[in-house]
């Protein structure tokens, strides 16, 4: 044990491994061959040094301060890194002043934003100007939609680049690199089977610092040999991947991809799928209450009356998940997305809600019939407030022909039920209501 210490006490200083490996040029760089492979926008782009500010959208772990860096170096730039935690609006002023000085003898500033979905708006209005005048080449990287995060103003004037989480051939050819390098374990002895590599790439989850920081770990908690060799077997490699990486940001896109994933996998009655997804959101540290909120939505939204039972279920779901919470609350979760997922569907409240939304948008505001207005005083009965209204419940029917509609939107059909469930029974009785209210017309 005190030889294998003694192995790794200049490293324990060191940087992590991810950051050793970090590549200098786009020919050490892994993945992303969309837009730096050869004859690609962003590679053309970089060798012609004709760079403008852009935003570096997509998921941890794919290389986008990396790019960032390299572009910097290939484009003989100044290269200046902000961080949204440690950089107010005074800082920003500062070092854009700098800038523009720089500007003006002819030197470029590349100014790079890491997660700049968490400056504020004050903080991104600060770039902007100088972003205008080219003082900046503003280069901002983003986990975040940037539709969603970044301001409009500035987002105009930055071209979106998307990278891709890697696959897992780059990561296993990663990995191997990171085993051969003199930056990276090159210079010891690991037994280390090739197929664990390919684990490794598999369960990184197309992230290479999650790949990278994976192998690490192995290492530095595998065993040394009587030849001085490190092993790594199958049990620390299990217990350094105890856990699968799953994208997931609860503020963020993959966050309504997957609330999208369950919505529409309950909407097709596939139980299995929408489990899958549920049970991903849990995983993913969501909160149980916004998940039960949502099948409160659908009970209405995609059931309603084909089975009004629906809603009773979510809200009563929403209730244990209050109760409860998590890790038990996640059964009564599964209840209503099985119980959503095999209801008789119909879209008929939905769709009734918004198309009277859209007459109420397009169409001007449409008074209230006479014959329904309110008439608590005489000015109003004189008015004709309430003239010939039919109190439903002393017609032998319970219902009567009186027009409740205004003019202007007269006969117009909200509501047209479906065959689906119980909304079969609610559709013939609305169809015989409305075939009497024709038969009895005299408002």
């Amino acid at each position: 044990m005190m030889e294998q210490m003694s192995l790794f006490d200049n490293r324990e200083t060191a940087a992590p491994l991810a950051s050793r490996l970090r590549p200098e040029t786009l020919e050490e760089y892994v993945g992303q061959k969309h837009l730096i492979g050869q004859g690609k926008i962003l590679r053309t782009l970089i060798e012609k040094d004709q760079i403008s500010s852009m935003i570096f959208w997509g998921p941890p772990g794919v290389g986008k301060t990396t790019l960032a860096r390299i572009i910097a170096r290939q484009t003989r730039a100044d290269f200046v890194e902000f961080s949204a935690v440690t950089s107010g609006i005074k800082e920003i002023k500062e070092v854009m002043s700098q800038a523009e000085g720089n500007r003006r003898m002819g030197i470029r500033t590349l100014l790079f934003a890491d997660e700049i979905h968490r400056f504020n708006k004050a903080q991104q209005d600060a770039f902007l100007p100088y972003v205008e005048k080219g003082s900046i080449i503003l280069v901002g990287a983003t986990t975040e939609n940037p539709s969603f995060e970044i301001n409009s103003a500035l987002l105009s004037r930055c071209k979106v680049f998307i990278l891709k989480p890697l696959e897992e051939e780059d990561l296993y050819e990663l990995l191997k690199h990171a085993m051969r390098s003199p930056k990276g374990f090159g210079n010891l002895k690991i037994a280390m089977e090739d197929s664990w590599l390919r684990s490794i790439a598999r369960f990184a989850n197309g992230d290479a610092r999650t790949a990278l920081n994976t192998l690490e770990m192995a290492v530095l908690n595998g065993r040394m040999d009587s030849q001085g060799s490190i092993c790594v077997d199958e049990e620390i490699l299990s217990q350094c991947m105890n856990r699968r990486s799953l994208l997931y940001d609860k503020n963020g896109e993959e966050h309504y991809n997957l609330i999208s994933a369950l919505h529409k996998s309950m909407r097709n009655s596939d139980p299995d799928a929408a489990v899958y997804w549920m049970c991903r959101m849990l995983d993913g540290g969501e909160d149980p209450l916004y998940i039960a909120r949502r099948l409160v939505r659908f009970a209405s939204e995609d059931v309603g009356m084909a089975d009004s039972h629906a809603l009773q279920v979510a809200v009563d779901t929403y209730q244990a998940c209050h109760f409860l919470g998590m890790p038990e609350c996640d059964v009564h979760l599964t209840h209503a997305v099985v119980y959503l997922s095999m209801a008789p569907k119909s879209n008929a409240l939905y769709r009734a809600c918004e198309s009277c939304k859209e007459d109420i948008r397009n169409m001007p505001a449409q008074p209230v019939p006479l014959q329904i207005r309110n008439a608590p005083t005489g000015l109003m009965k004189e008015l004709d407030y309430g003239k010939g209204y039919i109190y439903a419940h002393d017609t032998k029917e319970k219902i009567s022909a009186m027009q409740c509609l205004p003019d202007g939107l007269k006969g117009r059909r909200y509501y047209e039920p479906t065959e689906e469930g119980t909304e079969r029974e609610v559709k013939e009785k609305l169809e015989n209501i409305l075939r009497w209210k024709e038969e009895h017309n005299s408002i």
